[in-house]
C-alpha cells in the first residue's frame, strides 16, 4: 500500500512543525509495511529525490513566494498523484488543503491532518486569510478521514463544519538522547555557551512566534545569561529585518540562524530555560522537545499551549511583556524538570498505530 504525502516543504531537517511532524511519522510508518512518499517543495530542499530512513521523498517545483507557495506547489503534487499508484494522499494544513477536492475528483481517497487555524497568523493580509479560511472548509468537508492534532481544533471543526468524526492523534516527541561529552562541549563553545548557563527560544521569525515580545522582557528581566535565538525567517521580511535588528541591539542575545541534526539537540538541550512567547500555535513540537530534555518552561496562555497541561507558573498572558519578564526571572532559576506524566500520550509510536489505523480503516469502509 503506498501513501503519498503532501503539505510539507519537505524532510528531513526542514525547519517547521508540519516538517518536524512528517520526519518523525512517516518513518514509523514505512516500518509497518507502508510505502511513503513525501513531495517537497523545491526551493527548501538540496535534492530531487532521496530516501530517509525508507521515507522516498522527491522535489517538485514551488514559487518562494508567501502567498503562492503552498498552492501552487500542492496542485503540482496533487496532478503528480494521478500516475504514482498511491492509494491514500496523506495533505497536511489547511493552505494545502485546497486541493483536498481535486484529489476526490481524480479518485484519491484523502486523509487531511489539520495543524491548526493558520488564518490567524499575524503575517496574512486579509484575502490571504479568506483563502485559508477556504482551504479549512474544503479540506474538512472533503477528506474521507480528517486528523486533529488538540482538542482545540476539534472543537473548531465541530463547531464551525459540524464534523464530529475527526481522529485526535496528538504530535509527538522523540525521548531525548545523550550525545558524547566532547560534542557537547565543542558545539556550545562555537556559540560562547555554557552548559545550564543560557535562555533558549526556537522557532521562525515571525509575528506571530512573539520574539519581539521575549526580546522586551529579557531586557526588562536584566538576566545576567545570554538569551538564545534559534531560528530565522523561510522568507525575509520587513518584521525578520528588524526582529534581527532588534535582537543585534540587545546586549546578552545570541543568533544562531537555522539549526539542524547535533547542532540544534545540543544548543536546544542544554539551556537552562526555554521560553515560547507564542501567539498561535497548532500543539508545539518545540515545547514537547524543551520538556523531553527536562528544561524548565515558560510559555503563552494560548489554548494550544493551555492543553499540554503544566503547572500554572509555566504560563504567562499571550503579548503581557511585563508578566513574561517575571516568568523568565522565576523559573531561570529552577531545576531540571520531570515531565515523563506529560509525555506519555505524545509518542510517536503510538501516533504512528493511530495513523495506520485511520489508513486502513477508511480503505476498508464505504465513506464517501
Amino acid at each position: 500500500m503506498k501513501v503519498t504525502v503532501l503539505g510539507t516543504r519537505g524532510i528531513p531537517d526542514v525547519l517547521g512543525g508540519v516538517e518536524t511532524h512528517c520526519q518523525h511519522l512517516y518513518p514509523l510508518i514505512v516500518k509497518q509495511g507502508f510505502e511513503v512518499e513525501v513531495i517537497a517543495r523545491s526551493p527548501y530542499v538540496a535534492y530531487k529525490t532521496r530516501s530517509y530512513k525508507g521515507v522516498e521523498a522527491k522535489a517538485l517545483w514551488a514559487p518562494k513566494k508567501t502567498s503562492l507557495e503552498a498552492i501552487v506547489h500542492s496542485t503540482i503534487a496533487a496532478f503528480s498523484t494521478l500516475t504514482d499508484g498511491s492509494n491514500v494522499v496523506h495533505v497536511h494544513a489547511i493552505g494545502p488543503g485546497l486541493v483536498v477536492p481535486l484529489l476526490r475528483l481524480i479518485g484519491k481517497k484523502v486523509v487531511f491532518t489539520h495543524h491548526g487555524p493558520d488564518y490567524q497568523r499575524e503575517k496574512w493580509g486579509k484575502l490571504a486569510k479568506i483563502v485559508l479560511k477556504l482551504g479549512e472548509r474544503f479540506a474538512v468537508k472533503y477528506a474521507n478521514e480528517v486528523i486533529v492534532i488538540s482538542e482545540v481544533i476539534n472543537d473548531l471543526i465541530k463547531q464551525s463544519y459540524q464534523r464530529d468524526d475527526a481522529h485526535l492523534i496528538y504530535n509527538g516527541v522523540n525521548p531525548a538522547k545523550s550525545l558524547p561529552v566532547d560534542v557537547v562541549s565543542s558545539i556550545l563553545e562555537r556559540y560562547q555557551l555554557s552548559a545550564r548557563g543560557y535562555i533558549v527560544a526556537v522557532g521562525r521569525f515571525v509575528e506571530e512566534k512573539g520574539f519581539h515580545d521575549l526580546l522586551q522582557a529579557y531586557a526588562k528581566s536584566k538576566l545576567d545569561m545570554p538569551l538564545v535565538l534559534i531560528g530565522d525567517s523561510d522568507h525575509e521580511s520587513e518584521y525578520s529585518r528588524s526582529l534581527k535588528q532588534a535582537a543585534k541591539d540587545t546586549p546578552g542575545v545570541i543568533l544562531t540562524g537555522f539549526l539542524k541534526g547535533e547542532e540544534l539537540q545540543v544548543v536546544f538541550s542544554q539551556a537552562k530555560l526555554f521560553v515560547m512567547p507564542s501567539y498561535h500555535e497548532g500543539l508545539p513540537i518545540a515545547l514537547l522537545e524543551a520538556m523531553s530534555y527536562s528544561l524548565p518552561v515558560v510559555v503563552s496562555d494560548i489554548a494550544p499551549n493551555s492543553e499540554v497541561g503544566l503547572e500554572s507558573d509555566c504560563y504567562y498572558p499571550v503579548k503581557n511583556i511585563d508578566e513574561l519578564s517575571q516568568a523568565i526571572k522565576k523559573r531561570s532559576v529552577m531545576p531540571l524538570q520531570d515531565y515523563q506524566h506529560f509525555l506519555e500520550r505524545y509518542d510517536w509510536h503510538k501516533i504512528a498505530d493511530q495513523t495506520v489505523d485511520v489508513y486502513n480503516n477508511m480503505l476498508g469502509s464505504k465513506r464517501d
